[in-house]
C-alpha cells in the first residue's frame, strides 16, 4: 500500500533509532501497514474505538524496541510522527474529492477525531508492552550473565577472554563495584529497570569509557560495575551528585576503584561492606562510599558491640540529642583540623571562644581529653556520623541514657 510505505520511510528519515537492523525495519513496515489499514477500517466502518484490540504486528514491534534497548520515547515519537505523515495523506485526498467546505469541515473534523483517539489508545497499548517486554528482557539477558559473574566471584579458574565475551565487559581494566536497591516493593521487573537506568546515568557522569555491567540479584537489588578503563580514581561527589538527582528511592554504595580479576571482586566485596552499614544506618543515606567509612564498615559485622565500644569511647556524648549532636559536630571538625580552634571556628562560623568552650563542654561528658585516644575518637564519630541512631543511646524522659537493645537488622544482600 502506498500510504503505509510512505509512512515507513517517512519514519526511518525522521526517528533514527528505529533505523539501521532490516529486521526491525521489517517489522516496523508490517506495523505501519496493520495501523493504517485498521484506522482506515475503522473510517469506512464506523468502529467504535473501544471495540480495539492489540495489533500483532504494532506489538511486535514494541517487544523488539524494548530487547534493544531503544527507548519508549522513540516508539511513541514514531506513532505521533506516523499519524502526522497518515493524515496529510488523508487531508490531501479529501481535498482532491472536491467536496464543499461543510462537507470538507466535517469530514475533517471527524478524521482528527478518531485517528487521535485511535492513536491515544494504541500508544497506552504498545507502552505498556514495551514495558513488561524490557522487564522480562532484562532478567533473562542477565541470567547468563549473573551464572558468569557467581564464577568469577567465586574464584574460580577464569578464561578471561571468554569471560570478556559472555559477559560484554572487560575483566582487565580499573572497575568500581556498585550496590544498588530499592527498599521499598516493586511490581515485576519494574524495579530493576529504574535502577538500570541509574547505573548508566552514573556511569555517563563519571565519563566511564563503555557501559557498565549490571547484575540483578533480585528485583529491587542489583550490583554493578563501572568501567574506568586505565584510571584508577573516582569522584565521590560527582557520584554522589548523579545517585541524588536520579532515582529518588534509590541507594547505592560504592566499592574503591581496583584493576583486574582481583579488582573485580574487590571492589564489590567493599561495596557490600558499605551496604552492610548503609542498611544498618538510621536514617539511611541516598550514597555510601567504603572509601569514607572502611573502618565503620568492617565493624558492622557485631552492631552490639560496636555499639558499646562507641558508648565506651564518647559516654554521655553517645546521647542521641540536638545539644550532644552540636557537640559531636564540633568535636569532629576540631579533630579534622588537627586541633586548630582557629580553623574549626572558620568551618562552622563560630567564634574562637564558643569552640573553645564546646571542646572543654565535650571534655568534660565524655571524662577525658580530647587528645586521649584521639584515633578511637574520630572512628567513634564516624560511626555515629554514618549509623546515626542505631550506635547511639537514646535520651529518656528523666534524663538519664537509656541504652538501645542488641541484635542486628536485617541485611538486603
Amino acid at each position: 500500500m502506498e500510504i503505509s510505505h510512505d509512512v515507513w520511510e517517512h519514519l526511518l528519515i525522521e526517528v533514527p533509532q528505529v533505523r539501521g537492523d532490516d529486521n526491525v525495519e521489517r517489522i516496523l513496515l508490517a506495523s505501519v501497514k496493520e495501523n493504517v489499514a485498521t484506522l482506515l477500517h475503522i473510517f469506512e466502518n464506523d468502529i467504535s474505538l473501544e471495540n480495539l484490540e492489540g495489533l500483532s504486528a504494532a506489538d511486535e514491534y514494541a517487544r523488539r524496541l524494548a530487547q534493544r534497548d531503544i527507548s519508549v520515547n522513540a516508539l511513541i515519537r514514531a506513532y505521533r510522527i506516523g499519524h502526522w505523515r497518515f493524515l496529510q495523506w488523508c487531508l490531501d485526498e479529501l481535498a482532491r474529492r472536491g467536496a464543499d467546505d461543510v462537507v470538507s469541515a466535517a469530514a475533517n473534523r471527524h478524521m482528527l477525531k478518531v485517528s487521535f483517539g485511535y492513536i491515544d489508545s494504541i500508544t497506552e497499548h504498545v507502552i505498556e508492552v514495551h514495558r513488561r517486554e524490557r522487564e522480562r528482557w532484562l532478567l533473562s539477558r542477565h541470567a547468563v550473565r549473573a551464572a558468569r559473574v557467581r564464577a568469577v566471584l567465586a574464584e574460580e579458574e577464569v578464561d578471561l577472554d571468554a569471560a570478556d565475551t559472555a559477559l560484554g565487559y572487560r575483566l582487565r581494566q580499573h572497575h568500581l563495584g556498585l550496590v544498588a536497591w530499592l527498599p521499598e516493593l516493586t511490581d515485576g521487573g519494574a524495579g530493576l529497570v529504574r535502577l538500570d537506568r541509574l547505573t548508566h546515568r552514573i556511569a555517563k557522569e563519571l565519563g566511564c569509557p563503555a557501559s557498565p555491567l549490571f547484575i540483578p540479584r533480585d528485583e529491587a537489588l542489583a550490583w554493578a560495575w563501572l568501567p574506568f578503563g586505565a584510571h584508577g580514581e573516582a569522584s565521590w561527589e560527582r557520584l554522589s551528585g548523579a545517585v541524588e538527582s536520579g532515582e529518588p528511592a534509590a541507594q547505592v554504595c560504592a566499592g574503591s576503584v581496583q584493576s583486574g580479576v582481583e579488582g573485580f571482586r574487590g571492589t564489590n566485596r567493599e561495596a557490600l561492606r558499605a551496604q552492610e552499614l548503609a542498611t544498618a544506618a538510621s536514617p539511611g543515606r541516598r550514597f555510601t562510599a567504603y572509601a569514607q567509612v572502611a573502618p565503620v564498615a568492617l565493624m558492622c559485622r557485631n552492631l552490639p558491640d560496636l555499639r558499646t565500644w562507641v558508648g565506651r569511647v564518647l559516654g554521655p556524648l553517645a546521647v542521641d540529642d540536638d545539644q550532644c549532636a552540636q557537640l559531636r559536630q564540633t568535636l569532629h571538625d576540631f579533630l579534622a583540623t588537627g586541633g586548630n580552634y582557629t580553623a574549626t571556628a572558620s568551618n562552622e562560623i563560630l567564634h574562637k571562644n564558643t569552640v573553645h568552650y564546646r571542646i572543654r563542654k565535650a571534655e568534660r561528658i565524655m571524662g577525658r581529653p580530647v587528645r586521649a585516644g584521639h584515633a578511637d575518637l574520630e572512628v567513634a564519630l564516624l560511626a555515629v556520623e554514618y549509623l546515626g541512631s542505631t550506635v547511639m543511646q537514646q535520651p529518656s524522659a528523666d534524663g538519664t541514657k537509656v541504652r538501645r537493645p542488641g541484635g542486628s537488622p536485617r541485611h538486603h544482600r
